[in-house]
């Protein structure tokens, strides 16, 4: 199954799921429904780390003062799990395989692999 998590107010997924298309995938709005523990780990699983998928330019992030302190792996996904903004977007799950974020290099892959 194809998903896409993303955020409804962010104009950058706005544009990118405009640009791919987002038919056959499901949509989660992660604002709406956050990512579960075993989406996370899945994702985790193929990108080698939570901090791969981590949003470290979030403006929580800088205003709790989370981007001052030196955090574990497992400290950055249970942050991802209580803050839907930590999560970096994107993220395309295409035959099990993840896109995360927004560089011109993966919309170019996420392109690739839906004309696959």
């Amino acid at each position: 199954m194809n998903k896409i998590y993303y955020l409804a107010t962010c104009d950058t997924c706005k544009r990118i799921m405009k640009e791919t298309g987002t038919d056959g995938f499901e949509l989660q709005d992660i604002k709406q429904e956050h990512i579960s523990k075993e989406e996370l780990d899945k994702i985790k699983a193929q990108e080698g780390s939570y901090e791969a998928i981590f949003n470290k330019r979030a403006i929580k992030f800088r205003e709790q003062g989370w981007n001052k302190k030196l955090l574990t792996d497992d400290q950055l996904g249970e942050l991802i799990l209580t803050e839907y903004t930590f999560l970096r977007r994107p993220i395309y799950m295409i035959k099990e395989k993840a896109f995360i974020g927004n560089s011109k290099k993966n919309v170019s892959e996420i392109k690739a692999a839906l004309s696959e």
